[in-house]
């Protein structure tokens, strides 16, 4: 396993992170324990999680998983989506952070969140609101760095210098969606990383197992992501996405190479790039 530097942290993280979406949901607890010593077998100690992956369940099989090895692993967590039927218990309030973070060490039974990321942007809280609820977090101890996903690259922009005027802890670490079939972070997202020295760990590097050779106009499949999950069908429903993906399956297949190995190590190429964030539903 290789290792990089998240960012201008220090930190040593491993290319790889392991996603932990399907943790509760898709994969049972007993399997995603195995899935979680299978990779740490292979050196992977970056492992991303959040609130609401399968209503929490996620966070508590991790902190399961993490329990005789905490110091040896990197963990994420988020906050921002909905958690509950309360109104409040959704965005980057002060007072939802506050809550969220309090449940999420709670399951994640450790007492520190090593990169702590705002899942979505969210319209309605004051962008310094956020940050210096967040720059509390990091005082406290109970978050060390932080981190932002699926914000736009003038929003990224936008917090670093107000953390950076207010004197307040800064994003130092991105999670973007990225793959060859999904390449927009390559106009803004990824070169405003490049610049201010973010660490970059990217989502659905195999186009939610499009790429992976499964799904393609000749092959039409009643299972996976792309067809049970409403989300990804519509995010991959594009017809020329189909059209690169087999045609990036045959020239995979040309060089002899497992067209999944292929499409990570492709994001893994990008300079930008600290780790892509592989998924999986069961060991093998």
């Amino acid at each position: 396993m290789d290792y990089k530097i998240l960012g201008r942290t220090g930190v040593l993280v491993s290319n790889l992170c392991l996603g932990t979406m399907t943790f509760g949901s898709e994969t049972e607890e007993g399997e995603a324990m195995r899935i979680f010593h299978k990779c740490r077998a292979a050196g992977v100690n970056f492992f991303d999680c959040s609130n609401n992956y399968s209503e929490g369940r996620a966070e508590t099989i991790l902190g399961k998983a993490i329990a005789d090895c905490r110091d040896d692993v990197i963990i994420t967590t988020k906050v921002s989506q909905r958690t509950g039927k309360d109104v409040n218990a959704v965005g980057s309030s002060r007072r939802h952070i506050m809550r969220s973070i309090e449940q999420s060490l709670t399951r994640l039974k450790t007492d520190r969140i090593d990169l702590y990321f705002i899942h979505y942007f969210d319209p309605f809280t004051a962008m310094d609101e956020t940050l210096r609820a967040l720059d509390d977090l990091v005082h406290q101890g109970k978050v060390l760095y932080l981190g932002v996903s699926n914000w736009a690259a003038w929003q990224i922009a936008k917090a670093l210098g107000i953390s950076a005027r207010e004197a307040l802890a800064r994003f130092e670490c991105i999670e973007p969606m990225y793959s060859l079939v999904k390449r927009q972070a390559e106009v803004e997202i990824l070169p405003l990383a490049a610049s201010e020295q973010l660490g970059v760990i990217a989502y659905n590097p195999l186009g939610a197992g499009l790429l992976s050779g499964k799904y393609s106009d000749r092959v039409k499949l009643q299972t996976g992501r792309l067809v049970e999950k409403e989300a990804y069908g519509k995010r991959y429903s594009e017809p020329s996405y189909y059209t690169i993906a087999e045609r990036f399956v045959d020239y995979a297949q040309q060089l002899g190479v497992n067209p999944v190995t292929l499409a990570i190590s492709w994001v893994q190429s990008h300079p930008a790039i600290t780790a892509p964030i592989i998924g999986a539903r069961n060991v093998s």
